[in-house]
């Protein structure tokens, strides 16, 4: 069952002109979304939202049964995830702008919190067509997510890839996640619900038309560690995600392609402003730090979290601190401290900074 406050951001999530940003403004002036939702004229005024989008809440209060909005998504096996889920994607969260409310077909799981968005030209070469497959094949394959947009093209040999190899895969849509676009894709999107998710800020019964594709590209990048662009010509939408991955703050990587290619133009670009270039998954995973994600996610499915390891995580910091001073602190003795560690390294929640040194993982 979704948490209380989800309603009311379903509620909000269908009123035209109330962002992400009008919301956060709404919430702080109200104390509550649920009081933001039942706000009076004046809270309105002094939130700050203008005459239209004030208008707009007071008919959709008005005409909105958000229980039968909360049955139609049940109905459709669609998960609505609130920012204040703890089951919203901790990437995406942390992102500037970040949706209110993400409808979910499929599962997202703890492993997404390693992902990689694979985006390009929706007209590859074959040479794209097969540094595209490669990279997300073997992404995969070493427990990363592969984040697209379920488009033809790049994207598609995207998908298809990490689901060839077994792994996770999601696709953010540019419509609902009951509409997946385009209609050739749909087998896919079903596979990819079987081993993933489809995600979308977008009502359900929203139409995929062409202005809702560049902003869904803010998901695509806010979910992921780093973008990969693998072919983009000069005004590839892959560009956008771009864009969006650096106001987030995430790395950004590119295929150099053949130099009289015009899908290679926009990636030559990127590598000329500073992207990290890439031949292989190695490199990706290298520039992330996620050269072991596999062995971490092996390592959370089957070690237990014990009280000693929920020692050291209560204990530890984003300060370095010295293993002796972990085991002062607990109690412990050393030999016991240093196990502990080791495991929660392993599982990736913790790392080593200095010689007996270790902080928490972010």
């Amino acid at each position: 069952m979704a948490p209380p406050n989800t309603r009311y951001y379903l509620g909000f999530n269908l009123v035209p002109g109330v962002g992400p940003a009008r919301l956060a403004r709404l919430i702080a002036h109200c104390g509550s979304v649920e009081a933001a939702w039942r706000a009076d004229d004046l809270d309105l005024v002094m939130a700050g939202l203008d005459a239209r989008s004030s208008a707009a809440l007071r008919s959709a209060r008005a005409q909105l049964d958000l229980d039968a909005e909360l049955e139609r998504a049940d109905r459709a096996g669609v998960a609505l995830l609130s920012i204040e889920d703890p089951a919203y994607p901790a990437l995406l969260r942390a992102a500037p702008g970040a949706p209110p409310l993400i409808y979910v077909r499929g599962s997202l799981a703890l492993a997404d919190a390693w992902a990689v968005a694979v985006v390009g030209t929706r007209s590859p070469t074959s040479y794209g067509r097969e540094v595209a497959h490669r990279l997300s094949h073997d992404l995969a394959q070493r427990g990363v997510t592969v984040v697209s947009g379920l488009a033809i093209g790049v994207d598609s040999v995207a998908h298809a890839a990490a689901l060839e190899a077994g792994g996770r895969t999601v696709a953010v849509l540019g419509s609902g996640v009951d509409l997946p676009y385009p209609e050739r894709n749909r087998a896919m999107a079903e596979r990819i619900i079987a081993q993933g998710a489809l995600v979308s800020d977008y009502p359900l019964g929203t139409r995929p038309v062409a202005m809702n594709f560049p902003p869904r590209n803010r998901l695509i990048s806010g979910m992921s560690l780093g973008t990969v662009v693998v072919e983009a010509g000069e005004r590839s939408g892959a560009l956008i995600t771009v864009e969006f991955a650096l106001e987030q703050g995430r790395d950004v990587f590119a295929v150099p392609g053949h130099i009289f290619s015009r899908q290679s133009a926009g990636t030559h670009r990127l590598l000329r402003d500073g992207a990290t270039l890439v031949t292989c998954a190695g490199d990706i995973l290298e520039g992330l730090n996620l050269t072991d994600a596999a062995v971490q996610h092996e390592a959370r499915a089957e070690l237990p979290t014990d009280p000693i390891e929920l020692a050291m995580i209560e204990l530890l910091g984003y300060e370095p601190q010295h293993i002796d001073g972990l085991g002062r602190a607990a109690g412990m003795p050393p030999a016991q401290v240093a196990a502990a560690l080791a495991i929660l390294e392993l599982k990736g929640l913790v790392r080593q900074v200095g010689p007996m040194e270790y902080v928490r993982r972010h």
